[in-house]
């Protein structure tokens, strides 16, 4: 890709870590690199998917920038995803867990990041996931059982913790109320991987959730293919979330690892299945099973040279 000539930001001010100050610096950088620069702040929900939609439009960006959580890139993605011809879009951490941002630019700080994606963008199509029964489109990936619990009324997005801190304190809180494991199966390209009690089911997409676990180490972005991450009681829920940190869960007794085009999870005793993509619950009433596909290289992106 071609050093940008114009630059949409797209901000969220309801963003877990969103700041005045940032934004005001990140339209200083970008300014400063060159190109000519245009600062959106979203004022409701689909605001941001509404702006990318309106971006893909003749005359539109060539880079939108995502300044916001993993819910703003979220929206975004969704409004650019299905254009051929969309703008790259380029994620900036400003949320709770950051989960995209670190994929994409491991730890590096954002200053660089930006300077690097304006002055040599390098452009990487990644894949993304549909959801069949939803008709939702996700990219870091989607959940079912402990991690969907966070984000039930009073988990994560109830918590006065800020940054990753408050995704880890709703997975404790959920603990100690007892969550249960619930009957599941879990198919990929039709063989089933695994069936029996489940403490959770998490499908990439990305490695990391909520910007802290690696709950599937092995994901690539772009390699046209899901990974599935299945962990049943053999292995205590404690211990499970502290190797998830550094993906040390993989290969543990009751921790089933799998890779497919598609993922189908399943509650297998007639209740509703507690499911999440893209850090969203889906509140469908009484769906036990949901399909997930592969949409490969459906999205274009502003990431290094080489996989972080």
């Amino acid at each position: 890709m071609s050093v940008p000539k114009s630059v949409l930001i797209v901000a969220n001010p309801a963003a877990g870590s969103y700041s005045a100050d940032t934004t005001a610096e990140v339209l200083r950088l970008v300014r400063e690199a060159g190109p000519a620069v245009d600062l959106i702040l979203t004022r409701h929900p689909g605001h941001a998917r509404a702006l990318a939609r309106a971006a893909t439009g003749p005359g539109g960006p060539d880079v939108l920038v995502s300044l916001g959580g993993d819910g703003t890139a979220h929206e975004l993605m969704t409004g650019l995803a299905g254009s051929p011809e969309h703008p790259a879009l380029l994620v900036l951490p400003g949320g709770s867990g950051n989960s995209l941002y670190r994929e994409l630019w491991s730890d590096r700080p954002w200053q660089p990041a930006l300077e690097a994606a304006l002055s040599a963008p390098r452009v990487r199509q990644v894949d993304l996931i549909r959801v069949a029964e939803t008709g939702g489109t996700a990219l870091l990936g989607a959940s079912t059982g402990l991690a969907a619990q966070t984000l039930n009324p009073g988990g994560a997005r109830g918590s006065a913790a800020r940054g990753r801190e408050r995704y880890e304190k709703a997975l404790l809180d959920a603990l100690h109320t007892g969550f249960p494991p619930y009957p599941g199966r879990v198919t990929v390209d039709g063989a089933e991987v695994h069936s029996g009690d489940t403490v959770c089911a998490n499908v990439g997409g990305g490695r990391y959730r909520a910007g802290r676990f690696m709950a599937c180490p092995h994901s690539v972005l772009d390699d046209g293919l899901l990974d599935v991450c299945v962990a049943g009681t053999a292995l205590p829920t404690p211990e499970l979330l502290q190797l998830a940190r550094e993906g040390r869960h993989v290969g543990r007794e009751g921790v089933v690892y799998a890779r497919g085009r598609r993922i189908v999870l399943e509650r297998t005793d007639g209740r509703p299945l507690l499911f999440e993509y893209d850090g969203d619950l889906v509140r469908s009433g009484d769906a036990t099973r949901y399909t997930l596909d592969v949409a490969p290289r459906a999205l274009r992106v502003l990431a290094p040279a080489a996989a972080a």
